[in-house]
Protein backbone atom coordinates (compact mmCIF):
# COMPACT_ATOMS: atom_id res chain seq x y z
CA UNK A 1 0.00 0.00 0.00
CA UNK A 2 0.82 3.59 -0.69
CA UNK A 3 0.40 6.85 0.24
CA UNK A 4 -2.13 8.97 -1.73
CA UNK A 5 -1.51 12.81 -0.79
CA UNK A 6 -4.23 15.36 -1.55
CA UNK A 7 -4.43 15.98 -5.32
CA UNK A 8 -6.56 19.02 -5.07
CA UNK A 9 -5.16 22.43 -2.98
CA UNK A 10 -8.27 23.76 -0.53
CA UNK A 11 -10.81 25.60 -2.29
CA UNK A 12 -11.30 28.79 0.08
CA UNK A 13 -12.91 31.39 -1.50
CA UNK A 14 -12.40 34.34 0.23
CA UNK A 15 -16.34 35.23 1.03
CA UNK A 16 -16.86 31.70 2.02
CA UNK A 17 -19.31 30.89 5.33
CA UNK A 18 -19.45 27.77 4.68
CA UNK A 19 -16.65 24.52 4.50
CA UNK A 20 -17.72 21.30 3.36
CA UNK A 21 -15.36 18.72 4.69
CA UNK A 22 -15.81 15.50 3.11
CA UNK A 23 -13.10 12.47 3.63
CA UNK A 24 -10.92 11.87 0.68
CA UNK A 25 -11.47 12.16 -3.25
CA UNK A 26 -11.85 8.41 -4.87
CA UNK A 27 -9.46 6.88 -7.26
CA UNK A 28 -8.31 9.19 -9.99
CA UNK A 29 -9.99 6.87 -12.53
CA UNK A 30 -13.26 7.69 -10.86
CA UNK A 31 -12.63 11.05 -11.68
CA UNK A 32 -14.68 13.05 -14.15
CA UNK A 33 -13.20 16.62 -13.45
CA UNK A 34 -10.21 18.06 -11.96
CA UNK A 35 -12.42 19.31 -8.80
CA UNK A 36 -13.99 17.88 -5.56
CA UNK A 37 -16.78 15.56 -5.89
CA UNK A 38 -15.32 14.20 -9.29
CA UNK A 39 -17.16 11.06 -9.21
CA UNK A 40 -19.79 10.96 -11.81
CA UNK A 41 -22.00 8.30 -9.60
CA UNK A 42 -21.70 10.61 -6.71
CA UNK A 43 -25.13 12.72 -6.11
CA UNK A 44 -23.46 16.01 -4.49
CA UNK A 45 -23.12 18.45 -7.28
CA UNK A 46 -26.80 17.03 -8.04
CA UNK A 47 -27.97 17.79 -4.69
CA UNK A 48 -26.80 21.23 -4.65
CA UNK A 49 -28.05 21.75 -7.93
CA UNK A 50 -31.64 20.65 -6.95
CA UNK A 51 -31.31 22.50 -3.18
CA UNK A 52 -30.37 25.58 -4.52
CA UNK A 53 -32.17 25.54 -8.47
CA UNK A 54 -34.49 23.10 -8.39
CA UNK A 55 -32.81 21.01 -10.96
CA UNK A 56 -30.80 18.16 -10.25
CA UNK A 57 -28.80 18.80 -13.44
CA UNK A 58 -27.82 22.44 -13.02
CA UNK A 59 -24.15 21.04 -12.83
CA UNK A 60 -24.46 18.07 -15.17
CA UNK A 61 -23.04 17.69 -18.87
CA UNK A 62 -25.51 15.30 -19.77
CA UNK A 63 -23.62 14.45 -22.79
CA UNK A 64 -20.01 14.47 -21.97
CA UNK A 65 -21.27 12.87 -18.20
CA UNK A 66 -19.34 14.89 -16.26
CA UNK A 67 -20.26 17.89 -14.17
CA UNK A 68 -19.59 21.50 -15.42
CA UNK A 69 -17.19 22.39 -13.06
CA UNK A 70 -16.57 26.19 -14.51
CA UNK A 71 -20.41 26.91 -13.52
CA UNK A 72 -19.55 25.23 -10.12
CA UNK A 73 -16.58 27.42 -9.40
CA UNK A 74 -18.50 30.05 -9.94
CA UNK A 75 -21.49 29.02 -8.10
CA UNK A 76 -19.10 28.35 -4.84
CA UNK A 77 -17.40 31.30 -5.79
CA UNK A 78 -20.64 34.03 -5.32
CA UNK A 79 -22.14 32.02 -2.35
CA UNK A 80 -19.10 31.96 -0.51
CA UNK A 81 -18.88 28.20 0.11
CA UNK A 82 -15.49 26.24 0.34
CA UNK A 83 -14.51 22.89 0.61
CA UNK A 84 -11.66 20.30 1.29
CA UNK A 85 -11.55 17.52 2.66
CA UNK A 86 -10.61 15.86 6.54
CA UNK A 87 -7.65 13.97 5.29
CA UNK A 88 -4.26 15.28 3.60
CA UNK A 89 -2.50 12.12 3.47
CA UNK A 90 -3.98 8.61 3.19
CA UNK A 91 -3.62 4.55 2.64
CA UNK A 92 -6.53 3.37 0.73
CA UNK A 93 -6.90 -0.34 1.89
CA UNK A 94 -8.74 -0.88 -1.25
CA UNK A 95 -9.00 0.55 -4.89
CA UNK A 96 -12.17 2.13 -4.34
CA UNK A 97 -13.84 5.16 -2.55
CA UNK A 98 -15.37 3.93 0.61
CA UNK A 99 -14.00 5.54 3.43
CA UNK A 100 -14.28 1.96 5.55
CA UNK A 101 -11.43 1.12 3.17
CA UNK A 102 -9.47 4.46 4.14
CA UNK A 103 -6.76 4.82 6.77
CA UNK A 104 -6.04 8.32 7.61
CA UNK A 105 -2.42 8.77 7.81
CA UNK A 106 -2.29 13.11 8.21
CA UNK A 107 -5.67 14.83 8.67
CA UNK A 108 -6.15 18.40 7.64
CA UNK A 109 -5.18 20.87 9.89
CA UNK A 110 -8.67 21.72 10.09
CA UNK A 111 -7.76 25.38 12.14
CA UNK A 112 -5.44 26.53 9.51
CA UNK A 113 -7.73 26.46 6.69
CA UNK A 114 -10.64 28.12 9.06
CA UNK A 115 -7.89 30.98 9.53
CA UNK A 116 -7.74 31.57 5.56
CA UNK A 117 -11.95 32.39 5.65
CA UNK A 118 -12.69 34.35 8.79
CA UNK A 119 -15.93 34.63 7.97
CA UNK A 120 -16.78 30.91 8.09
CA UNK A 121 -19.28 30.09 10.59
CA UNK A 122 -19.90 26.14 9.78
CA UNK A 123 -18.22 23.24 8.46
CA UNK A 124 -20.34 20.77 6.69
CA UNK A 125 -19.28 17.31 6.78
CA UNK A 126 -20.80 14.79 4.14
CA UNK A 127 -19.57 11.13 5.30
CA UNK A 128 -19.90 9.60 8.72
CA UNK A 129 -15.47 9.51 8.67
CA UNK A 130 -15.53 12.89 7.98
CA UNK A 131 -17.79 13.75 10.82
CA UNK A 132 -15.99 11.32 13.08
CA UNK A 133 -12.43 13.22 11.77
CA UNK A 134 -14.39 16.96 12.06
CA UNK A 135 -15.12 15.60 16.20
CA UNK A 136 -12.40 14.04 16.88
CA UNK A 137 -10.21 17.20 15.72
CA UNK A 138 -11.98 19.52 18.14
CA UNK A 139 -12.21 17.39 21.20
CA UNK A 140 -16.06 16.57 21.11
CA UNK A 141 -17.33 13.62 22.49
CA UNK A 142 -19.30 11.42 19.88
CA UNK A 143 -20.76 12.55 16.77
CA UNK A 144 -23.85 14.53 16.46
CA UNK A 145 -26.80 12.77 14.74
CA UNK A 146 -27.75 12.80 11.06
CA UNK A 147 -29.20 15.87 9.83
CA UNK A 148 -28.25 17.38 12.95
CA UNK A 149 -26.02 20.38 14.41
CA UNK A 150 -23.31 20.89 17.15
CA UNK A 151 -21.35 24.05 18.00
CA UNK A 152 -17.36 23.09 18.36
CA UNK A 153 -16.90 26.37 19.14
CA UNK A 154 -18.17 30.11 20.34
CA UNK A 155 -18.69 31.12 16.31
CA UNK A 156 -18.89 27.83 14.42
CA UNK A 157 -21.43 25.03 14.24
CA UNK A 158 -21.14 21.49 12.48
CA UNK A 159 -23.55 20.36 10.47
CA UNK A 160 -24.03 16.06 9.94
CA UNK A 161 -25.27 15.81 6.25
CA UNK A 162 -25.98 12.08 4.74
CA UNK A 163 -23.38 11.11 2.61
CA UNK A 164 -23.75 11.99 -1.54
CA UNK A 165 -22.88 8.78 -2.11
CA UNK A 166 -25.19 6.75 -3.94
CA UNK A 167 -24.45 3.53 -1.73
CA UNK A 168 -26.02 5.74 0.88
CA UNK A 169 -29.06 4.19 1.67
CA UNK A 170 -31.59 7.53 1.51
CA UNK A 171 -33.70 8.75 -0.54
CA UNK A 172 -32.38 11.44 -3.12
CA UNK A 173 -35.48 14.08 -2.14
CA UNK A 174 -34.40 13.56 1.54
CA UNK A 175 -30.78 14.34 0.83
CA UNK A 176 -31.78 17.52 -1.01
CA UNK A 177 -34.00 18.43 2.27
CA UNK A 178 -30.78 17.91 4.85
CA UNK A 179 -28.47 20.38 2.58
CA UNK A 180 -31.75 22.86 1.90
CA UNK A 181 -31.70 22.95 5.64
CA UNK A 182 -28.28 23.44 6.43
CA UNK A 183 -28.47 26.20 3.08
CA UNK A 184 -31.28 28.29 4.80
CA UNK A 185 -29.67 28.17 8.15
CA UNK A 186 -26.19 29.43 7.06
CA UNK A 187 -27.39 31.63 4.08
CA UNK A 188 -30.88 33.07 5.08
CA UNK A 189 -34.14 31.64 3.45
CA UNK A 190 -34.01 34.64 0.85
CA UNK A 191 -30.72 33.84 -1.00
CA UNK A 192 -31.11 32.76 -4.24
CA UNK A 193 -33.11 29.75 -5.05
CA UNK A 194 -33.51 28.51 -1.41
Amino acid sequence: MTLEHHPLDPFLPENARLLFLGSFPPPRQRWCMDFYYPNFQNDHWRIEGAAWFGDRNYFVDGVGKCFLKDKIVAFLREKGIALYDTARTVKRLKDNASDAFLEIVEPTDIRALLQQIPLCRAIATTGEKATGEVCRYFGLDGVPALGSRTRLEKDLLLYRLPSSSRAYPLAFEKKVEAYKTLFQEVFGKSRGGI
